[in-house]
């Protein structure tokens, strides 16, 4: 598959979901659902120019420090950890850029997503704030928190009906602005949620992520994975999402075990180290 890549047999596309797939990553399980990049960091631009390598996302560092004013903090909470008890690795993020609630939360105006997020949420709609809204508001609140590490997911690439509020679900309205949430508010220089799609592909395959889509692949699934490397590119996740990292066979405690699975499975799990 890589050579196939390499010689350009295969598009951006495919070889992700075949990395994805190889890493145990599968549309059948929330908690391991195929896991794809924030490739550009232009959303306000009235035209997205693909030629300007100043609109992609840098694809070498985690999302968590795209923002280079993050790279701080995120240091010094990995630096600063110490569990008392020894059990919990020091770890740069608490949270994972893939986990079940991630999913959902983009998908949630198509079925059966949306009744999934419900049963999350109790019963009902988290509220509007906290709701996919905005493609630029997203990227926005990523740049700004580091606690936010959220990727993208594949039908970003290739999928408009999920930007669109189709089955015209009430998802409330924002705080402060009183809008209503409803359809996905677009970038500028997108005119449709499948302008939106189509450009965002074209994006995908242009030559610059072409150039660079190995760097974030070592990070997601290669050898920055963990280890030094890891460390050093601040990509360090909480020890519980790493496979092998807890052995669930050898725990006798019923609760502890079911708390451990919950914690793996709402958590967010990395891919199998390729």
């Amino acid at each position: 598959v890589l050579q196939k890549w390499v010689n350009r047999e295969i598009s951006n596309f495919d070889y992700l979901i075949q990395l994805n797939t190889m890493a145990g990553r599968t549309y059948n399980d929330l908690a391991q659902y195929p896991v794809f990049p924030w490739i550009l960091r232009d959303y306000t631009s009235e035209e997205l120019d693909l030629n300007n390598p100043a609109v992609f996302r840098d694809l070498s560092k985690p999302i968590g420090v795209v923002n280079e004013k993050n790279a701080k903090a995120v240091k010094e909470k990995y630096e600063n950890f110490e569990d008392p008890l020894g059990i919990i690795d020091k770890f740069h993020y608490g949270t994972h850029y893939s986990n079940a609630a991630g999913v959902m939360h983009y998908l949630i105006r198509v079925e059966p997503f949306t009744t999934l997020h419900i049963q999350l949420q109790s019963g009902r709609f988290d509220c509007a704030d906290r709701q996919f809204h905005s493609i630029p508001a997203t990227w926005q609140a990523l740049m700004d928190n580091p606690n936010d590490v959220k990727e993208l997911i594949p039908e970003f690439f290739y999928f408009p009906e999920f930007l669109e509020n189709q089955n015209g679900f009430n998802l409330g309205q924002l705080q402060i602005s009183k809008e209503v949430v409803n359809d996905v508010v677009l970038p500028k220089w997108a005119h449709s949620p499948e302008d939106f799609i189509y450009k965002h592909r074209r994006a995908l395959e242009s030559e610059y992520v072409s150039a660079h889509l190995h760097e974030w692949i070592d990070l997601i699934f290669g050898y920055k994975q963990r280890g030094p490397a890891a460390v050093e590119a601040l990509n360090v996740f909480y020890y519980c999402t790493y496979e092998g990292a807890v052995d669930l066979d050898a725990l006798t405690d019923e609760k502890e075990r079911k708390a451990l699975e919950g914690m793996i499975n709402n958590f967010g799990q990395t891919p199998c180290q390729l």
